[in-house]
């Protein structure tokens, strides 16, 4: 039975993330949510969601003794499949911008930056960007996005977004007053700026296609 484990660094949905992997799972698997570092050693996947600030978040995690360097050891060594959902995919970037400069996991290129989203005549629209967006892809460009078509939506709440990433990184975007980065990834490495648990066939989709996924 594969073993999954979801990293809890004080903020993220869990019950929900742990309720939709489950849910997408097409064979049985063994779900945990962790805060112990020594819980990531033989894990098949690991996924870290997050909710809130991106210095909150990155603190929740520097809190959890020894997880940044099982973390590095899991998957920049051993290569597990990770999914970094939302915040959890913000802490994948160099740093954050957020209230400050927070440094980041610094795995993947780029930072995580204020959104100046803009309408047709040049108005500012809301932030947060809150509610269903539909996907902008290559179909056919990433076994993530297996199954999905372009304009399949998917449910975002933020402020901050991805820029910077290193070409062929943006895997997905979407368009709120200007192209969103949504999905990053390299290697073994995947995140969503989106919430999967929260996106319904979309999430469940990509759900499903992560935890097949043999990078």
């Amino acid at each position: 039975m594969r073993r999954v484990v979801i990293i809890d660094p004080g903020s993220g949905n869990l019950a929900s993330v742990r309720r939709a992997v489950e849910h997408a799972a097409d064979a049985p698997l063994q779900v945990e949510l962790v805060r112990e570092a020594a819980a990531l050693h033989g894990a098949d996947a690991i996924i870290m969601p997050g909710q809130g600030a991106f210095a909150a978040c990155r603190a929740g995690l520097d809190a959890l003794e020894g997880m940044v360097g099982a973390l590095y050891e899991a998957v920049r060594v051993r290569a597990t499949p990770f999914l970094g959902i939302c915040v959890g995919m913000q802490l994948l970037a160099e740093r954050g911008l957020e209230h400050g400069v927070t440094p980041g996991l610094a795995w993947l290129q780029g930072e995580v930056a204020p959104m100046d989203p803009r309408g047709p005549e040049g108005e500012a629209l809301p932030l947060p960007q809150m509610g269903w967006n539909g996907l902008d892809f290559a179909p056919g460009s990433h076994p993530l996005l297996a199954g999905l078509e372009p304009g399949d939506h998917a449910y975002f709440v933020h402020s901050y977004a991805w820029r910077g990433a290193a070409p062929g990184r943006v895997l997905a975007t979407t368009d709120y007053g200007g192209p969103v980065t949504a999905i990053v990834g390299e290697d073994n490495i995947v995140g969503t700026q989106f919430h999967v648990e929260k996106s319904a066939a979309t999430g469940l989709t990509i759900l499903r296609n992560f935890l097949q996924w043999r990078p």
